[in-house]
């Protein structure tokens, strides 16, 4: 037999051995070689704050996690017939993320260190409907602590029925943001808690005398005041109400795999929810949305790259300068599944479009709807389980 011949019939046994056949998802990714769902990802430097590319953190709570799965994710192909895409898991810098989204926004102390008595009295003034002009309002009747403290409706109805300007936020983590509501003018949970109940479209008491009179036709209440504050001769008073609320609204704090990552659990992600990070990343939505709540950090123009219009002026009307026209505090992002319709006015109804409207009012660009789709798979994994007496039961 000539030779070649020979290496013509062993030529092509020798590439499907150097290809690795069809075993090649299950072999270790080469130290060089980046692993994406398809065709890899490109190998050179990430610029600051993108978290691309690979960690050279060896200790065992910050290893790079750049090994792929050996079963990768799949997800579903529009197109009938075809196999699902399988997305191999991507690599990031996990030490970058951990700079940049590690730590919660400063965000203000209680005033007090919380008894049990303050909490459950916080508790039931929350849930007080009694503590609203018609009798049929309460904090809980628009923060639904079973829907993930909010109502789900673009605007809130309040005690007459009439509805508000902007949409409701969520009380879940709330405490954890640098200011309170969406145009910041309530330093903490415990100032913002008297403002709703004197606004008169929500709770529509006309002052703080008329919120203890209210608290004072309820025996219990007073009684729960008298507990919390046993050595205040006035327990029941405007700063021991917010105090009170306060300390209840502190303990609505939800945990999801997102914690478990970026406290050092590099394997919390799926392979699916760590490409939608490297997305948000590698986009830029984190220009805005930073630390460990995504959110809740700052201000931010609504509007940046490519003009917003729109009647409400946010923080505008607060501080009264054009500079802060259609500037809103970041929402934080934690459990924005949960949280829908989204913007300060409730306008858009769902992830998808708010992701491609954020994109390009924030960032001047027209998102891919892979992209759009990689994001919000990376957004659904901040949802926390809520607290089992508030978690509604199946």
């Amino acid at each position: 037999m000539k030779i070649g011949s020979l290496l013509g019939g062993l030529l092509p046994l020798l590439l499907l051995v150097a290809c690795g056949g069809d075993k090649l998802a299950k072999s270790p990714t080469p130290k060089n070689t980046p692993a994406n769902e398809a065709g890899g990802t490109s190998t050179d430097k990430a610029p600051v704050g993108n978290a691309s590319g690979t960690s050279s953190d060896t200790k065992p709570d910050t290893k790079p996690d750049t090994k792929p799965d050996t079963k990768p994710d799949t997800k579903p192909d529009t197109k009938q017939g075809q196999k699902p895409k399988r997305i191999r898991r991507p690599r990031v810098d996990y030490r970058l993320i951990k700079a940049l989204l590690g730590d919660d926004p400063p965000s203000p102390k209680a005033p007090v260190k919380a008894t049990p008595e303050m909490i459950a009295l916080g508790k039931a003034l929350y849930h007080s409907e009694h503590l609203s002009q018609k009798g049929n309002l309460s904090c809980a009747s628009c923060h639904d602590l079973s829907t993930y403290g909010v109502d789900n409706k673009p605007t809130s109805p309040g005690s007459t029925g009439e509805s508000g300007d902007r949409n409701t936020p969520t009380t879940y983590n709330a405490a954890r943001h640098f200011r309170q509501f969406w145009d910041g003018r309530a330093e903490s949970v415990e100032a913002q808690a008297i403002m709703q109940v004197l606004n008169p479209i929500e709770h529509g008491l006309a002052d703080e005398a008329a919120v203890l009179a209210k608290i004072n036709e309820q025996k219990d209440l007073v009684d729960g005041f008298q507990k919390a504050f046993p050595g205040d001769e006035a327990a029941v008073s405007a700063k021991n109400f917010g105090i009170a609320i306060g300390a209840f609204e502190r303990t609505l704090v939800t945990r999801s795999k997102w914690d478990d990552y970026i406290e050092g659990n590099q394997r919390a992600l799926s392979n699916g929810e760590l490409l939608g990070l490297k997305t948000f990343l590698d986009v830029g939505c984190n220009q805005c949305h930073l630390t460990r709540m995504l959110g809740g950090n700052a201000y931010q123009k609504l509007g940046l790259r490519v003009p917003y219009n729109g009647k409400d002026t946010g923080r505008m009307k607060v501080t009264g300068s054009v500079a802060d026209k259609y500037s809103f505090k970041v929402p934080s992002l934690l459990n924005v599944e949960k949280t829908a319709p989204y913007y300060h006015d409730g306008s858009l109804a769902t992830l998808e479009e708010t992701v491609m409207a954020m994109g390009k009012n924030q960032l001047a660009l027209t998102l891919k709807d892979e992209q759009v789709a990689n994001i919000v798979v990376f957004l659904k994994a901040l949802t926390g389980k809520l607290p089992e007496e508030f978690a509604k039961k199946n």
